[in-house]
């Protein structure tokens, strides 16, 4: 809203007013004004949000249960709210953004239900956001696409995109799900995501003269996509100041799966869908890891091997039928006792099996995501 008025108010207002057509302006704006009503509002409001039920975990093995929860629903209002102020609309934008509340509001609903939903019910819905916010973002059209390791530019038509485009986001919106358990983990890792996303739109593929010399395609939009996810990157500064360790607070779903889409919204801006590998590696081995352990395993059921957990694992389980013995487990497939080995998501690998803390975790994935997505990316962009 503000670029359009931004010329009316600089010549019948005052002057400076037309900094307001800056994106870097707005970028800045858009942030600060999030984290500080994010930062304001939330202990307001988290009274009136559901509690958890304890079936989260803390790190020092407490359980969260009495914690406000779903408070991503707060935190995606508001980077709606102040993304409708500060980026130029259109009808794709419009579309996006309903999607992101949309995924936001069926997490809370999940977060307020006194029995978590099924998973089977979870996915159709993931689905059916991913697909709708893949055909909003390409508006019917062919959409140009570039892939690493080459030069060439090719356009995609909206029959190809809009299911790969929404098979990358339900990928998306499962793995920043997986983050989400231990304070301040998704937040602090989809933050680092969003600025590097916010980076590369607005400097690279968003600017003519430097996509040209990077030999990347130029996309007019690249500065508006930035705008929404440095905004949104502000508004979570105002949340992890809440959920930092230990958490008065908790995303739930409607924080995680909200982060998700948005993240993988700008893959999709990049161009270049794989540049979700690059933006969010250590969230995509963190979540993303336990996924591929599943599929891994369903198949080797699927072909005859026994793919229990060890009961060594779960010794005080009710039923231990479900779980294989140390000699039977001794008999596994080498590939079923490899998997066995490693928890998944891997934040509960490094809290449980090598003993970090949560604030080693946090800040260790961190620093490990904040200094190999560069790497990744000038890999990306200069191999070519």
């Amino acid at each position: 809203m503000l670029p359009f008025i931004a010329n009316y108010l600089s010549t019948h207002v005052w002057g400076p007013f037309r900094l307001l057509d800056s994106f870097m302006v707005l970028m800045g704006f858009g942030a600060l004004l999030g984290a500080f009503l994010t930062w304001l509002l939330l202990p307001r409001l988290w009274d009136r949000l559901p509690h958890d039920h304890g079936k989260a975990l803390t790190a020092d093995g407490t359980a969260s249960r009495g914690k406000p929860t779903g408070a991503g629903i707060i935190l995606s209002t508001l980077a709606v709210a102040i993304l409708l102020i500060v980026m130029p609309w259109s009808w794709r934008l419009l579309g996006v953004l309903l999607c992101l509340i949309l995924i936001s509001l069926f997490g809370y609903l999940d977060d307020a239900a006194k029995v978590s939903w099924s998973r089977t019910k979870k996915g159709l819905l993931d689905a059916l956001v991913a697909v709708v916010a893949a055909a909003f973002f390409s508006e019917g059209q062919d959409v140009r696409v570039w892939l690493p390791f080459t030069q060439n530019v090719y356009w995609m038509s909206p029959l190809l995109f809009i299911p790969l485009a929404a098979f990358l986001l339900f990928i998306c919106i499962n793995v920043a799900n997986c983050c989400d358990g231990i304070d301040s983990l998704a937040g602090s890792l989809a933050t680092v995501s969003l600025l590097e996303l916010a980076a590369f739109l607005y400097l690279v593929t968003g600017h003519n003269q430097f996509a040209d010399y990077f030999g990347v395609p130029h996309y007019g939009s690249g500065a508006s996509w930035a705008i929404m996810m440095v905004v949104s990157a502000g508004c979570l500064a105002g949340y992890i100041w809440h959920n930092a360790f230990p958490s008065a607070v908790l995303m739930g779903d409607a924080g995680s799966r909200f982060l998700g889409l948005l993240i993988g919204i700008g893959a999709l801006a990049t161009g270049n869908m794989l540049s979700f590998l690059i933006v969010a590696p250590i969230m995509l081995a963190n979540g993303g890891g336990g996924l591929l352990k599943i599929l891994i395993l369903k198949a080797l059921r699927k072909l005859g091997c026994d793919t229990r957990t060890p009961l060594r694992k779960f010794p005080n389980t009710k039923t231990p039928e479900l779980y294989a013995s140390d000699e039977e487990a001794a008999r596994q497939n080498p590939i079923v006792r490899a998997l066995h080995r490693v928890r998944f998501p891997l934040h509960d690998q490094c809290r449980r099996e090598w003993g970090w803390s949560p604030a080693q975790v946090v800040v260790r994935f961190m620093l490990l995501q904040s200094f190999l997505s560069p790497i990744l990316f000038l890999i990306l962009i200069k191999l070519r």
